[in-house]
Order: C-alpha cells, then structure tokens, then sequence
C-alpha cells in the first residue's frame, strides 16, 4: 500500500492526483502541474505512478549562480531525473538569526532552476551535512549556546535544529516548491547517517533520532522524508543506503522503496595525498546491480562536486577542490567516458522502466556458481523459467559477478557472453542493450594552457594535459608585509591555553599565541657542554603549527591531534615564544564535533633546560586572532595604496608572510578558467575581493599509483590512486562570473618566503577527443522505441554508433586519427593495423569537421569491408577548436 504524507491543516488541497489525472507538463514559469509523491514497497508513487529514479549531486554553493544552468542542463542531458543537494546551515545562517539567502546561497533561485528544466529536486536539509564541508554545516555560534551538545536528546540543539529546518521548509512553501504546489521538490531529508554514531550517545541518541523524524514530518511538507544509514528509522520514514555498492541493502520494512542516497563514485582529498579515481565500469556496474535487485532511485554522490570556494572545505586538511572524480568535473566538463558511458546506462535503465515498474519483484534465475539473472515482467503471472517473452513487457538483467573470469551463459535460449564484473541489460529480455564493462563513450583530454605539450606519466591516463611555458599572469606585483605576533588593540592577555574556536570564532584560520621566557647564562652553559638543544613540545595539535622563537621561525608541523617536538635555538634573556596556531577547515564528521575543537590540547613545556622542564602551559599567554590584513580586509578591490602597499620587484628578497597583488586580464572566449599556484607555498587568494579559496603545494608521495586500475572487484578509496609524486592541488578554479575583461585584481597571502611571479592563468578545455567502437558494439540507445499501444519495445537498426562531442563553443577542426579496421592502441596511440579501411580518414572527416558533434555509423555499409571475415572496430582520434559558431550535430 502506498504510504501518503501528511500536510499542515491549515492548507487546502482540492486535487487529489492520480495517475489518471496526473500528467507531467512543463509551463513556461510553472514547473509542473501539481502532483502528490507517496511510496511502495517497490519505488516513489510520482503523480500516481511508480518511477525508476536517476538523480544527480549538486551543492549549491560549490559553484556560482551563474553556473547552475549549465549543470542542472548537463545533468539531464546525462540522464538525470532528479537533482540532489544539502542544504548548508553555516552558510545561511553565518550569524544567529541572520539568515543568507542570496549569491551562491540563494537556494530558492537554484530550486526554481531545477523545476524549469522539468527535473525534481531532493533536499537533504540535515541539517548536520558532512560533506566534506566545513564543520560539517554547522554554524561555529552554534557550539556557544550554554549547555548545548550535538545531534543528541539535548534541549538547546533540538531547539536551533527544529528553528532552522522549519525555516527551509517554510521558505520552500513560501515560494511554491513542493510538488503539490507545482513545484520540483519530491523528498527530504531529516539528519544524515546518524546510525553511524547513535550508538555513541547512548538511549539518548535513539530518542534524539525519533524526535527529528517526528519533527521532521510534523512541518507540513506535504513529501515523504528519508534518514540515510539509519536502520532504525520510524515506520513512516523511508531509510536509505550511503555506500560504494548498495544492491544488497533491504529497507527496515516491506512497505518502504530500496532508495540509494550516497552513491560515491568517486571520494574526497587531503592535502599532500593522491588524488582518487573510481572506474566508469564500476560505477556502472554498481548501479545496474541496484536497479537489477529491486531498486528505485539512485544518487550520485557527487554528479558535480565543483569547488570549495573561501574557507568552506572541511576538515581537517581538504582540498579546495571537490572534483570528487565526478561526471562533471570542478568545472562543469564532461568527464569522459566516465559522463557518456553513464548517460547509456541511464538511458537503458529508462527503457526497462515500464517492466521495472509493473512487476512487484523480479524473478530471479541461477544461471552459474558467480551468475545469476533478474527478470521483471508486466504480467501478474509467474509463468515459470521458459515463460513466451511475447506475454507482456519484459526487462532483464544478467549479472557475472566472477572478478577474474568472463561467463558465457544459456538464458531463454540464447547465449549471452559477459565480462567479468559485468551486468548486460535486456530491455526487452532479448536484446543486449548495455553491458557495464563495455564502454563506447570517448575520451576527453582536458587541456589548460597554450604552447608545447609536457604529460605527466604518473596517470591511469591523462585526462588532464598542461601545456609547458605557460605566461606568467603578471610580472608587475605590489607587495605588504604581515606583522608576526600581536598587531591589533583587540588582543589580550589570559593565563593559560585556550582552545583556538573559543577565541577566534572560526572568523579566521590563525590565532597567535605569545609568550616570553627568560633564560639563564647556566642554561646556556647546559646546553653547551652537553651539545643539546632544548625542544617546545606540545602534547597535541591539529592542524598546522609554526613555531617562532624571537621573530625566526624555528618550525612548522601539520597533523591531526599529534604530538610535537620542536627543537629551538634560545639566547641568554627574554625570549619570546610566538606559537601560530591554523585551521584548514574544521572537522566535519563525527560525534561529539562541538567537543573538537582545535588548536592544542594538553601541556606545552620547554624541555632540556638545566633545572627541568619549564611548564609553558600556566604562564600568562597574548593572543591575537587572525592577520591584520583580513582586519583591513586588504584582499578588497576597493583596499586603497593607504592599507601599505609597496611596489616589489622582481629582485627582490622575499620574506614569510607577505601579501601581494596584481592586476590581470581574462583570457579570452567563454572557456572555464583557473590559476595554477604550483608556485607558491601555502595561503590564500582572492579574485576581484572573491575568496577562491585556500592553497598549499603539499606533494603526493611518490607510491601507491598504478599506470592501470583494474575496474574488477570491489572499489574502495584506496584502490585507484593517481598524482603520486604530485601537487595535490596545482590549479584552482575562478568562475567566470567573477571576471571582468581587463584589470582583475589578484591578492594573494603567502606565509612561506615564495613569490609570485611564476602563477600563470589558463583557460581549460577538452582539446582532444577519441573513441574507439566495434561492429559488435551494442547500437546506440535512441534507436530502441516503445510501442504506444502496449508499451512493447522495438529495436529496428541494430548498427552500432561512435559519437564524438566537443565542448560547448568548440567544433571539431581536424581528424588526427581514423581507421576503420583492426586499429592498435589507445587514445593518443593509435596506429592502423593489418586491416584498414582507405576511407577510413575522409569519412570521417566529412562527417564531423566543422561540427560540435558527430556520430558515425559502425559497419561495412558505411566504409566498405576492408577484410572478410575479421570483426572489425572504428578507432578516431579528434581535436576541438574554439568556435564562435555553435555547428549542429550530424550522423553518418
């Protein structure tokens, strides 16, 4: 039965929709019109039908408004039915009671952008997040309230939590968003994997858990509500998977859908560590086998991650970058064929939707020891293994789950041969739609820079080439020094440490701690005679420290709550000890994230001297929080030659904690544009007074990347790693909304002693293109149609395509490589083999130069037989080019 949500009394409803009256039509400025969302054991109850959903990943704030068209667009374009996102508390509530809803936050303007394109919308309100985002969405005033303790059965955080839902759901009724009101909204979501920690908080957490779901519901949205990772979620709130592989999670009752929240095809990165890959054919693979085994709606953790712009990356130590190796990448590309090879399997989900939806559960067939198929039909009947395939509508899916071995398998009569690892989609129980190993979607090779080629050789395979000699983007710079230590009438003196977010309130990554010692002749004779050096130990730090005795700077450590020895040159007198103490994003996962905190924890002592250690951690100690340029907000456009500003040329000598700007044209076209700081050492930047975000030139180790990543067996985050012996981050992202054509300002804050007269600025774009597709490649997905009468499906040309896109604004201007035949290599390798096809070249080129995209027909017919006998494969290889016309597509 299917279960319906509650709504606030207060409103009236005078349609009940059903799926007779329900039909999903897209006004100009309306959305949709409105239509009630309940559930079944089988999926989401949409207008009265059931509906096999594919959604995409998107946090709002990770791009700029002027972005979301595009990637809302190239979503659906993927495939996509639905857009996911959080919402972030900390960004819209920054002060206690002062919410934010403009700029990247304006989520109603996002919303409304998903509604028009005709998709739905999943808000996962929290509104604890994670997400890799900084304190996990939690505003730092949040940890002030007396009394308060996190996501547990505690007053003072059930009253802030309840106040800000209610204030996103209220907002979304407000302006007509939910899918009774017309608009995309289909699902919520209350809390995010609690189940992970609830254990922590003792009985208190499950009547915490209970509360919210209870809370959650008693709003008034009018949609069902899902708690992710929380098998022990209330009756009327779905429960839900966040995993690599979710085919084998069961809900926590027979009434609820399989819905997959999280699914992670790709992960986060640190500071100093390789960067992750997740193969398409895993990706694939997963998602075949979860709707193979009865689920109904898929996520995309992330579809696009885009960037962590200013200081909202979580912690500790996360990049600046989320690119989280998604189909769309930091800049809204398509990654291919990670993008394409998705789209087709969508697209082959979507045609077994009619039989997907009509069967209550599949049946499911043995078909070897690691083989097994699952078969939904749109008869009511079970008619047994060797059932007519003419009785109905019918859909399958055969899995070989074996890691190492391909299988050739007997079902219905046919033969049906499978990769390892591999699921091979039947639409219509016949037909051989997809296979989750087999890709023909092309590859991009995404370019920045202009000039000779250098690629790197530490990549599964270069998705990303840098174009050696890259310009400079200035070598005209201004330049300020940051005072070290106490520079402001705000600091004071307290005796003691105190911990960092007490003092700085997260409204700076820095807090300066300062300290004076006085050291004896005797001490120094000690140390002396004995050849020793007395060390600043610091029982525990998380996440950078530098050490500074008498305005030197003695040493830097980065770690998370580990112990540090600093050794340190003392002189006979006064000494001041100056400790500064960084954040680089707060924790974000966890219990107890308000108990944290960061800073030290523990003793700080001198050690060695003569009479014994020296206790540091009772003295009197003057903190200053932050950098007086912040104060002075110097990074501003508006920051006048008054704030200090000298000129500083290229000769000059650099010092630690500089600031330095430049002013800087935009590369021309419409291409998607970034800063490469290989250059510099750790910092800030700012473009146009925007925060880009933070920097550090930590590299990767060395080990732990392969030249090749076997897509087969379990992935896990480790698994595929790529950069090794790398920049973890080189380049970073400045959205093109923040440029203007000529004089941008770029302010930078530098505290290692690097300059910058090497950052160079580059568009980025895919430049190269390649597929390769057989004959006996499965034939493209819009050649299959239904039958309006009763929903049958057909298959007319079973002629396999190859499609080759170019970025938005590019065309195709030359063919570097064709050869239909039996062609060698890869991409970037090709050569011809033993059998070529003469036309192979002109073909080609007749079909796409000139074009943004292209597809070619692979088969005899089209470049003639070359060789009999021999199954043959069109291998391409194509550049893009800048165009300032948009060229229609063609076929071949």
């Amino acid at each position: 039965m299917a279960v319906a949500m509650s709504r606030r009394k207060t409103l009236s409803f005078p349609l009940i929709l059903t799926a007779l009256t329900i039909h999903f039509v897209i006004v100009a400025g309306e959305y949709f019109k409105p239509f009630n969302v309940t559930y079944d054991h089988r999926a989401l109850i949409i207008g009265g039908k059931r509906r096999m959903l594919i959604s995409a990943g998107i946090h709002y704030p990770r791009a700029t408004p002027e972005m979301w068209p595009k990637l809302i667009a190239r979503s659906k374009e993927g495939g996509a039915d639905v857009i996911e996102t959080y919402t972030f508390w900390n960004g819209h509530e920054p002060t206690r009671g002062q919410y934010n809803f403009e700029g990247r936050y304006d989520i109603v303007k996002f919303a409304k952008l998903v509604g028009s394109h005709g998709l739905f919308l999943f808000i996962r309100i929290g509104p604890y997040a994670c997400a890799e985002w900084n304190f996990g969405g939690f505003p730092i005033w949040l940890r002030d309230i007396p009394g308060i303790e996190f996501r547990t059965d505690n007053a003072p955080f059930k009253e802030e939590m309840e106040r800000y839902v209610k204030k996103i759901v209220d907002l979304m009724i407000s302006e007509s968003l939910f899918s009774w009101q017309g608009g995309p909204i289909i699902l919520l979501q209350i809390e995010n994997e609690y189940g992970n920690i609830e254990s922590s908080f003792g009985p208190k957490g499950k009547i915490y858990m209970k509360w919210a779901a209870e809370m959650a519901v008693g709003l008034g949205a009018g949609v069902p509500w899902v708690m992710c990772r929380q098998t022990d979620a209330p009756e009327y709130i779905i429960d839900t998977c966040n995993a690599y592989y979710c085919d084998g999670f069961t809900p926590n009752s027979d009434k609820k859908p399989k819905i997959w929240t999280e699914n992670w095809n790709g992960w986060y990165a640190d500071w100093g560590e390789r960067l992750p890959y997740r193969p398409s054919e895993d990706i694939a693979f997963a998602i075949a086998r979860f709707f193979q085994r009865g689920g109904s709606l898929q996520n995309y953790y992330m579809y696009f991650g885009g960037t962590n712009f200013g200081r909202t990356a979580g912690g500790p130590t996360q990049i600046t970058s989320y690119d989280y190796d998604a189909p769309l990448d930091e800049y809204g590309l398509l990654r291919q064929p990670k993008w394409g090879h998705l789209k087709d399997l969508h697209a082959a989900i979507k045609l077994c939707e009619p039989a997907l939806v009509a069967a209550d559960s599949p049946q499911y067939i043995k078909l070897g020891p690691n083989q097994e198929a699952h078969v939904y039909r749109g008869t009511s009947h079970n008619i047994g293994q060797y059932m007519s395939l003419n009785d109905g509508i019918c859909a399958a899916f055969i899995a070989n789950i074996d890691e190492h071995e391909s299988a050739t398998v007997k079902f219905y009569g046919q033969e049906y041969t499978l990769p390892p690892w591999s699921v091979s989609i039947l639409p219509d129980c016949r037909n051989a739609a997809f296979n989750t190993a087999k890709v023909g979607a092309q590859t991009s090779i995404k370019t920045v820079g202009s000039d000779s080629v250098s690629v790197g050789n530490n990549s599964l395979f270069p998705q990303v080439i840098t174009k050696s000699k890259l310009e400079s983007i200035s070598q005209s710079w201004m330049t300020l020094k940051e005072p070290l230590g106490v520079w402001g009438d705000k600091n004071f003196t307290s005796k003691g440490i105190l911990e960092h977010l007490n003092v700085t309130k997260d409204q700076s990554d820095y807090l300066w701690y300062l300290t004076r010692i006085y050291i004896s002749d005797d001490d120094i004779s000690f140390w002396e005679e004995n050849d020793v050096s007395p060390t600043i130990d610091i029982d525990s730090m998380r996440d950078f420290v530098r050490i500074f005795v008498n305005g030197q700077l003695a040493g830097s450590v980065k770690g998370k709550w580990i112990k540090v020895v600093q050794p340190v040159r003392l002189v006979q007198g006064y000494n001041d000890i100056l400790l500064l103490s960084e954040t680089v994003g707060l924790q974000n996962y966890g219990a107890f994230l308000e108990k944290d905190g960061a800073g030290f924890k523990g003793q700080i002592k001198l050690t060695g001297c003569k009479s014994g250690d020296i206790n540091l951690t009772t003295s009197l100690w003057t903190y200053q929080v932050g950098l007086k340029g912040e104060f002075l907000k110097v990074y501003n456009v508006n920051s006048t030659e008054s704030a200090g500003w000298t000129e500083f040329p290229s000769g000059a000598t650099p010092s630690v904690f500089s600031w330095y700007k430049t002013k800087f044209d935009a590369p021309g076209g419409t291409d998607p544009v970034a800063l490469d700081f290989s250059s510099m050492g750790k910092g800030q930047a700012w473009v146009n007074g925007q925060h880009i975000g933070r920097y550090w030139t930590l590299v990767a180790p060395n080990n732990g990347c392969g030249s090749t990543c076997d897509y087969r067996g379990a992935y896990h985050s480790d698994k595929c790693r790529t950069n090794c012996g790398e920049i973890t981050q080189a380049w970073y992202h400045i959205p093109r909304s923040w440029l203007k054509t000529s004089n941008n300002v770029l302010v930078m804050f530098e505290e290692t002693d690097r300059t910058p007269f090497d950052i160079s600025i580059s568009t980025r774009s895919t430049e190269t293109i390649c597929a390769q597709v057989s004959e006996k490649h499965y034939p493209p997905l819009h050649k299959w149609s239904h039958s309006e009468s009763d929903r049958k499906l057909s298959l007319m040309d079973k002629t396999p395509e190859m499609h080759l896109q170019c970025d938005e604004g590019h065309t195709i201007s030359s063919i570097e490589f064709a050869s239909y035949g039996s062609p060698n290599g890869s991409c970037q390798k090709f050569s011809q083999g033993k059998c070529h096809a003469a036309n192979s070249l002109s073909v080609v080129s007749q079909a796409c130069i000139g074009r943004t995209s292209c597809s070619i027909g692979i088969s005899n017919g089209v470049f003639g037989d070359p060789c009999r006998h021999v199954v043959k494969s069109l291998a391409v290889q194509a550049k893009c080019s800048p165009s300032p016309d948009l060229s229609t597509s063609a076929s071949s």
